[in-house]
C-alpha cells in the first residue's frame, strides 16, 4: 500500500542484483502526483538500473532481491500494483499505458524500416487508446494528432516519412509523441537530450514540460547533467554507485551540497560552472615564443553540396567562412547540428574539399599537396572524434591502435614504438596494462583517452576534436577537458574544437567561432563572446546553458 494517498510513486529497499551480485542497496525515494524529479549520476550510478526496475525491463541476469515499487491507483487508470512482484502480464498493461518511458537514442529506439507514423499508431494500438474497435482513419488521425501535439511541423505530412529524413530534435519529439500515446500517469524521461544542440534541447525540453503540466503528469528525469536538471524538476536524487547519496530542491543541490561526491558533480558540471561564472581550464595568456602567426588559417571557405534528385540543385553548407588559430592556442567552432561546423572540420581534414576558399595549416593545404609534402602535412594535424567506440578498431589491442599511426608512417622499430606507446599511455593517464586489452575492455573515458593518445602519437602540431566529449558524464568530461589542458601547456598543442556546447567552451576555449545555417556569426575571445555578445544568435545559445537561474 502506499504510505502517502498523494504519491504516484514509492519506491522502499529496493535492492538490484546482476548474477547475484547487488549493484543497487536498499534505495528509497517517492513521487507526488504532477512532481518533477530528477535522478543525477554518472554512468554506473545505478540510476538506468533503477528504471528499469520500475519497467521491469531489467537486462540479462538483473533481478529484483529486494523491497518494492509501488505505483498509486486511485484513478480510472489502474489500482495500487507493487511492480516489484506484478505478474508480465500486468506490468505489459502497465508499460505505455500507465508508465511512458522517452529513451535516450532516438535512432536506436525508432524502427528504420517503418514510417513515423506507423509507429505511433502501433503504440496507439498497444496502449488501447482507441475506442471500440479502431479503424485505419481513426488511428492515423490520432497518431498525426499526437506528433503534431509533440511539436512536429506539418505532422500530416510528416507522418509517412522515415526516421532517417527527421532531425535528431525532431526524432526526438516522435519519441515524445509514442511515450505520450497511452496518456501515462507517470513518465519516465532517460537522457531524452544528451545528444541534442543546447537550443534543440531546450526547445524539446521546454515542450516535454508544458506538454506533462497540461497533462498533470508525474516526470521522473534521468540525466547525468545537474544544471539540466536544476533547470528541469523540484527534486533532485544524487545517486553514486548504487546508493542515493543526497536528496534536496535544485538550490539545495547546487548552492549547498551535503555530500562530496554531490560537490564533485557540481564542480564539474560545465553548464553549472558557464552559469555560476567559474574559472577555466584555458591558460588565458598562453604563450609560445618559437613560433609566430598563425598555425591555422580558414579564408573565405565556401562548401556546397548537389541535393539527391534535384538536378542542378545544390544546397551551401559552408558559407564564406574565416578564422584564424594561433599556436598553442585553443578554438572553439560551436553552433547547432546542420551549423556547417563539422564540414569545416573536414576540410581541414582533407576530407572534404572545398567548393571555393581554402584552409592552411602553416601555409599548406591537405586537399592540394600531394605525395610526401601530404604525409608531412598530415602529422602535423589529427582528429579525435565523437565517439571512440565508432572510431577505434574493436578487433584491435590498444597497443596496436596506438601504434597504428606509427607504423603507417614508418616510424621507429618494433621496440621503439612499443617504447612510445607506453609513453603515450603515460601521458593520458592510463595505466601500461591496458595495452593488450580491447576497446570493448574500457570505459568510455578510457576509450576517449585511447584514442587522444592514437592521435598525439606522431607528434602533432593541432588536433581538431570533433565533439570529443559531448557523449561522456560530466566527471569523466571533466576528467577529460583537465587532460587536454594539461597537453597543451606540457606539449604546446593547438585545438581546433567542434562543439554544440557553449558550457564546455567556457571551460577550455581562448577563442569561440559562432556558426549557424554555414555563416559565421560571431568571432571572438571567450571573454568577450560570453559577456558581450553581439549576435542575436549567440545570446540565444548563451541562455540555453542550463543552470542559468542559479547564477544570481
Amino acid at each position: 500500500m502506499l504510505q502517502d494517498a498523494e504519491n504516484i510513486l514509492e519506491v522502499t529497499d529496493l535492492e538490484i542484483a546482476f548474477g547475484g551480485t547487488p549493484v543497487l542497496h536498499r534505495i528509497g525515494f517517492s513521487m507526488r502526483r504532477g512532481e518533477r524529479v530528477a535522478i543525477v549520476g554518472q554512468s554506473g550510478s545505478g540510476k538506468s538500473t533503477a528504471i528499469g526496475a520500475i519497467l521491469r525491463l531489467l537486462p540479462g541476469s538483473g533481478r529484483i532481491t529486494h523491497g518494492s515499487i509501488v505505483l498509486g491507483g486511485g484513478t480510472t487508470r489502474g489500482e495500487v500494483e507493487d511492480l516489484a512482484t506484478a505478474s508480465e502480464p500486468v506490468m505489459r498493461a502497465i508499460r505505455g499505458e500507465r508508465i511512458g518511458l522517452v529513451p535516450q537514442d532516438p535512432m536506436s529506439n525508432l524502427n528504420p524500416a517503418m514510417r513515423i507514423g506507423a509507429q505511433v499508431a502501433d503504440a496507439l494500438v498497444a496502449n488501447r487508446t482507441t475506442e471500440g474497435k479502431p479503424d485505419r482513419a481513426q488511428i492515423r488521425s490520432q497518431a498525426v494528432a499526437l506528433l503534431a501535439e509533440a511539436g512536429i511541423p506539418d505532422a500530416e505530412r510528416r507522418y509517412g516519412q522515415y526516421p532517417h529524413e527527421f532531425s535528431g530534435g525532431m526524432r526526438q519529439r516522435v519519441l515524445i509523441a509514442i511515450a505520450l500515446a497511452g496518456k501515462p500517469e507517470l513518465l519516465i524521461a532517460d537522457e531524452p537530450t544528451s545528444a541534442l544542440d543546447v537550443t534543440v534541447q531546450r526547445q524539446i525540453l521546454n515542450h516535454l514540460q508544458s506538454l506533462v503540466d497540461a497533462r498533470g503528469t508525474s516526470l521522473l528525469f534521468v540525466t547525468h547533467d545537474l544544471g539540466l536538471a536544476a533547470d528541469r524538476t523540484d527534486r533532485i536524487i544524487v545517486m553514486s554507485e548504487g546508493r542515493i547519496v543526497e536528496v534536496g530542491t535544485p538550490r539545495e543541490i547546487l548552492l549547498d551540497p551535503q555530500h562530496e561526491y554531490t560537490r564533485q558533480l557540481v564542480a564539474a558540471a560545465p553548464s553549472v560552472a558557464a552559469a555560476l561564472g567559474a574559472g577555466t581550464l584555458a591558460d588565458p595568456t598562453p604563450e609560445n615564443p618559437a613560433r609566430a602567426g598563425s598555425i591555422l588559417v580558414v579564408e573565405s571557405l565556401v562548401k556546397e553540396f548537389a541535393l539527391r534528385g534535384q538536378r542542378g540543385s545544390s544546397i551551401r553548407a559552408v558559407d564564406d567562412v574565416s578564422f584564424e588559430v594561433e599556436p598553442g592556442t585553443t578554438t572553439a567552432v560551436v553552433g547547432e547540428s546542420g551549423s556547417g561546423k563539422t564540414t569545416v572540420a573536414r576540410i581541414i581534414l582533407g576530407l572534404e574539399t572545398a567548393s571555393s576558399g581554402r584552409a592552411l595549416i602553416d601555409g599548406e593545404s591537405l586537399t592540394t599537396t600531394r605525395g610526401a609534402r601530404r604525409r608531412a602535412l598530415r602529422r602535423k594535424v589529427q582528429p579525435v572524434f565523437q565517439d571512440p567506440y565508432g572510431s577505434l578498431d574493436p578487433t584491435y589491442s590498444i597497443e596496436r591502435l596506438i601504434d597504428e599511426p606509427l607504423r603507417i608512417f614508418g616510424v621507429g622499430s618494433r621496440s621503439s614504438r612499443q617504447d612510445r606507446v607506453a609513453e603515450l599511455l603515460d601521458q593520458v593517464a592510463l595505466p601500461r596494462t591496458v595495452a593488450q586489452r580491447r576497446p570493448n575492455e574500457l570505459s568510455g573515458g578510457q576509450r576517449q583517452r585511447v584514442a587522444i593518445a592514437r592521435a598525439l602519437a606522431l607528434e602533432p602540431e593541432l588536433l581538431i576534436c570533433d565533439e570529443a566529449v559531448s557523449a561522456l558524464d560530466v566527471l569523466v568530461q571533466d576528467q577529460i577537458l583537465t587532460l587536454l589542458a594539461d597537453l597543451q601547456e606540457r606539449l604546446g598543442l593547438t585545438y581546433l574544437f567542434i562543439t554544440h556546447d557553449l558550457s564546455v567552451v567556457r571551460q577550455i576555449a581562448h577563442c569561440v567561432v559562432v556558426m549557424r545555417s554555414g555563416v559565421v556569426v560571431e568571432n571572438g575571445t571567450v571573454d568577450e563572446v560570453f559577456n558581450h555578445p553581439t549576435a542575436d544568435y549567440t545570446r540565444e545559445l548563451l541562455g540555453a546553458i542550463p543552470g542559468a537561474a542559479f547564477a544570481a
